[in-house]
Order: structure tokens, then C-alpha cells, then sequence
């Protein structure tokens, strides 16, 4: 844990001399994209050699895992045409991907054959949750290779790989877009202080989503926990998808920071250890009194990070929490 804090610290004080709303972009967003892209194009492409869950699972591992590099950038190119919502359709407060993917199933829609019109489905039957329901529910995840399963699978596979690319080449436009802030012709950000807000309120959310979304929905209440709850339950990374986000988050905070964030950094190593001890990749273990309290601890240092962010990265650069697209998810 101590050589963990020291590394921490000695990596924020190495960056925050070349910190800020540039490095935000081109050393996290356009990589992130890039990474998501990539990823999401060998699912594609697995996906047409073997559509079989055993065969994607793997491919699909990877590409969830990129996409938590850039799911808090919640602006500019995440927002067109809900692309951030059809990616990660979580939470499914409704149960609307099992209904949605029935439908399909169920008449075996010949619009899985077409990249056009899949599309256009509703967003529960696509992205990254509705293809973790068809390779890891226990009624889904045992077709063969001749099934419709197998097709729809495929389906999903080069629905995310299009948008994994479309992210990528309109992010690398929209790098111009933030570098240009409060030039003239620019009507996105009218100045340089916009861009300062939309990322830090990118890292603001984002923490805030970690610990209400994914630690906070599971936990529920202590009479009454909600482990069904947890994010990506069924292929069991919900704790997974905690860390890699917080990773992300930090590299974000070291690129946007203008100046060192020993307090940040300390709590973020704080939050990653905390996690790296949960034994339950599910987030079962909130419906054991004993095991429940390190998830709530964990969820307390997350929070924790965003207080100290609010010193270190916040106010020395003049902005504070704003509105984001998941506020009110």
C-alpha cells in the first residue's frame, strides 16, 4: 500500500508540470477513443470468424474495457445520437434487454443481416450490455454456430465496432473544436474556461457515477441490498469496471491538473487498493453484513477523491462541477 502511495505521488508530481486542457486531449480523450475503436473492431472481427459466446467473450472482455477509458467524456461526440447510451444501455431499470432481445429471438427479425438496419433497433438489444446478455445468460449463452443467436451476436459485434470508429474519427475533429475555445467561428465553447468545465465536470461525474451507479445501486440499503443490481453482473466485472474506471479518472486528473494533486492522487491509490481486496467480482458480497462494509468504504473513498479533486484540480483551474449527461440517470 505505501510503495502504491509513493509511486502515485511521484507519477502526479512528474506530470502536473505539463497539465491541462491540450493534454486532456491529446494524452486521454483521442488515445481512449483510438483504444475503444481498435478493440471494438477486433470484436467485429472475431464475431465473423466465431460467433460462438465461448469465441466472443474474450474480444468482448476487451472492447468493455476500452470503453471504460472514455465512458465519463459524456460531451461533443459521446452525445450524438445517444451513442453513449447504446454502447452502456446500464442501468436497465426496466428489464428492457431481455424483453428486447426476445423480440428479436423470438421472430428471428431478419434485420440482423443488415449493418443499416440493426442500427435502428431499439439501443437494449445493442451495445455492450445487450451482447453480455446474449454470451452470458444462462438461456442465451449456449447457442451454436447455425443458430440465430450466433447472427445476432455477430450483429451486435459490427454495431459496436461502427461506432467505436465513427467515436474515434469525430473525436480527432472535435480535438480542434476544444482547442479552438473562444475563437472566432467557434460556437461549441465560446471560451477556453468551457473546456476547462467540460472536462473537469467529465471527472466529477464520473466519480460521482462510481459511487451512486456502480457501488451505490448494489448496495442498496443494509435491510435491504440489491446485488442484482450491480453493473455487468452476469459476466461478473462489476468490480472490474470500478477499477478500470478509476484508472481512467486518474489519468484524466493527471493530464488536467495544473499543478501537483498529492491529495487526489492519495485517494485515489486509497479507492484502487480498497477494490483490489474485494474478493466478489459481482458485488455479492453486499448482501453479506461483513463484506458489505468494504464496498461501503470503497464507495466513501471514491467520494473522497472528488473532495479532493475539488481543492487540487478544480479550483486552480477556476471551474467547478457542472451539468453532465448522466445527471439524473
Amino acid at each position: 500500500m505505501r510503495a502504491l502511495l509513493a509511486s502515485t505521488l511521484i507519477l502526479a508530481a512528474t506530470s502536473a508540470a505539463h497539465a491541462g486542457v491540450e493534454e486532456a486531449v491529446t494524452d486521454h480523450a483521442l488515445p481512449a477513443t483510438e483504444e475503444f475503436a481498435e478493440a471494438t473492431a477486433s470484436l467485429a472481427d472475431t464475431a465473423e470468424e466465431d460467433c460462438t459466446a465461448e469465441a466472443l467473450r474474450p474480444a468482448w472482455n476487451e472492447a468493455f474495457d476500452a470503453w471504460l477509458g472514455l465512458s465519463h467524456l459524456r460531451f461533443g461526440p459521446l452525445e450524438k445520437d445517444s451513442r453513449a447510451l447504446t454502447i452502456a444501455f446500464w442501468p436497465d431499470t426496466r428489464g428492457m434487454i431481455p424483453r428486447a432481445l426476445g423480440g428479436l429471438m423470438g421472430s428471428e427479425d431478419p434485420v440482423i443481416d443488415s449493418v443499416d438496419g440493426f442500427a435502428e433497433v431499439s439501443i437494449a438489444a445493442r451495445g455492450l450490455f445487450g451482447m453480455e446478455q446474449v454470451l452470458y445468460a444462462e438461456d442465451m449463452a449456449g447457442y451454436d454456430t447455425d443458430s440465430y443467436a450466433c447472427g445476432l451476436a455477430r450483429a451486435q459485434a459490427r454495431d459496436l465496432a461502427q461506432l467505436g470508429e465513427a467515436i474515434a474519427a469525430d473525436w480527432a475533429d472535435f480535438a480542434e473544436t476544444v482547442r479552438t475555445a473562444g475563437q472566432d467561428g467557434n460556437e461549441t465553447f465560446l471560451s477556453e474556461s468551457e473546456t476547462k468545465q467540460a472536462f473537469y465536470t467529465a471527472l466529477t461525474t464520473g466519480l460521482e457515477y462510481i459511487a451512486d451507479q456502480r457501488l451505490g445501486r448494489p448496495l442498496g440499503s443494509f435491510d435491504d441490498p440489491r446485488p442484482d443490481r450491480a453493473e455487468a453482473r452476469l459476466s461478473g466485472r462489476s468490480v472490474r469496471n470500478v477499477t478500470l474506471s478509476l484508472e481512467a479518472l486518474r489519468e484524466l486528473t493527471h493530464a488536467l491538473a495544473p499543478g501537483e494533486t498529492p491529495r487526489t492522487d492519495e485517494a485515489f491509490a486509497a479507492a484502487l487498493d480498497t477494490a483490489s481486496q474485494i474478493e466478489d467480482g459481482d458485488l455479492s458480497g453486499v448482501a453479506d453484513p461483513m463484506r458489505r462494509v468494504q464496498i461501503e468504504s470503497l464507495a466513501q473513498e471514491v467520494r473522497g477523491i472528488r473532495n479532493a479533486a475539488a481543492d487540487e484540480v478544480g479550483q486552480p483551474l477556476g471551474v467547478s462541477a457542472g451539468f453532465n449527461a448522466t445527471d439524473g440517470d
